[in-house]
């Protein structure tokens, strides 16, 4: 592999000096992009398109092509560990992901096993093939879901709005989603372990229904269960360290405890202020946010005053990667992405240096 000609973005998730802010966006290969849709209809379905190694690729590349963008994401999906496992994952046309077998018998979570990773392999096929397309380019991160999220897709489903599933299963049989959680921590260690020997340089958690738990329940079922995956991740490769990211949506609430799980930096959404959260965790941690996606359908001077805003919140020095707070809305504006990542560079530059 070619040695990294932009590192920037490895560089601040470890708060060593940058010379602006880096940024990437959640999703940013994906449906706002009218060359994605043109892979995706060639691929024939979004399962085909993750399986597909040289499409996968080409999609992963497509928003560099576009954006001065400081990290390329795997294009792939957290779903591929559970569907590993036999879950029989299907993407039904405008309901979202789908499990053929739900997992709430307590048969079917006693017989769930970590997955063998060859299961997986067209993912770790896809890491090594971006990773030779980029070229040195700039920094691949690599990603799975947590515990607890996948455990919500498991046994919900589907997608959900009240949890009343697992959330059942959690006051009533907390034994059985404890069950899943610990199975689902030792097939996540070893799915990301996997995307880093085949070359990812980051690696992000993400914990995307994190926060509809309770402040007891997060930490038993999903802050001790990530914990327990970054305790056993692979951190140095290739001559350098691999940084973890975790990203709990609606986590704001528990940034010093998420500060202490061992990650090098946390995600934040939308609905913290960036400095106080700064401010709580010291230099425990760096952070990466947390850019409202939906502020890219104002004006090109708004989006640029947002940004603005977040820099000026954040303060001088480096341990920032400017983000969105979610993934970016597939009816965004390709032209305001640009905005928002050419915006960054330009205004972070004075918060950088002497």
């Amino acid at each position: 592999m070619k040695p990294l000609q932009n590192d920037t973005f490895l560089r601040a998730l470890l708060k060593q000096p940058t010379d602006y802010t880096p940024v990437w966006m959640m999703r940013q290969a994906g449906r706002y992009l009218p060359e994605y849709k043109a892979t995706r209809a060639e691929a024939g379905s979004f399962l085909d398109l993750c399986k597909n190694t040289e499409l996968a690729t080409e999609v992963t590349i497509q928003p560099l092509e576009r954006f001065a963008l400081d990290a390329a994401i795997l294009f792939s999906d957290i779903l591929t560990v559970p569907d590993a496992m036999g879950l029989g994952l299907y993407f039904a046309e405008g309901e979202g992901p789908k499990f053929e077998r739900v997992l709430r018998d307590e048969a079917a979570i006693k017989a769930l096993a970590v997955p063998d990773m060859a299961k997986l392999r067209y993912v770790f096929d896809a890491v090594v093939s971006i990773r030779q397309a980029l070229d040195g380019r700039v920094p691949l991160i690599g990603f799975s879901g947590s515990p607890f999220t996948l455990a919500c897709y498991m046994v919900e489903g589907g997608s959900s709005k009240e949890f009343r599933h697992i959330k059942a299963m959690m006051y009533s049989r907390p034994d059985l989603l404890h069950r899943i959680l610990d199975i689902n921590a030792q097939a996540v260690t070893a799915y990301l372990n996997a995307q880093i020997d085949a070359g990812a340089q980051a690696v992000q958690i993400f914990d995307t229904w994190g926060g509809v738990l309770s402040d007891a329940a997060f930490g038993e079922f999903s802050l001790n269960y990530m914990r327990q995956i970054i305790s056993g991740l692979k951190r140095e490769a290739e001559g350098r360290r691999v940084p973890v990211i975790v990203f709990t949506k609606g986590g704001g609430l528990w940034l010093e405890a998420m500060a202490d799980i061992g990650a090098d930096a946390l995600g934040l959404d939308w609905s913290c202020n960036i400095g106080q959260a700064r401010a709580r965790v010291g230099d425990k941690v760096a952070l990466q946010g947390n850019f409202d996606p939906m502020a890219l359908f104002g004006t090109p001077a708004a989006i640029e005053a947002e940004v603005a805003r977040i820099l000026a919140a954040y303060g001088h020095g480096s341990g920032h990667v400017f983000n969105l707070g979610h993934g970016i809305n597939q009816h965004a504006d390709p032209e305001h992405a640009k905005v928002l990542v050419d915006a960054v560079h330009r205004l972070s530059r004075p918060y950088h240096g002497a």
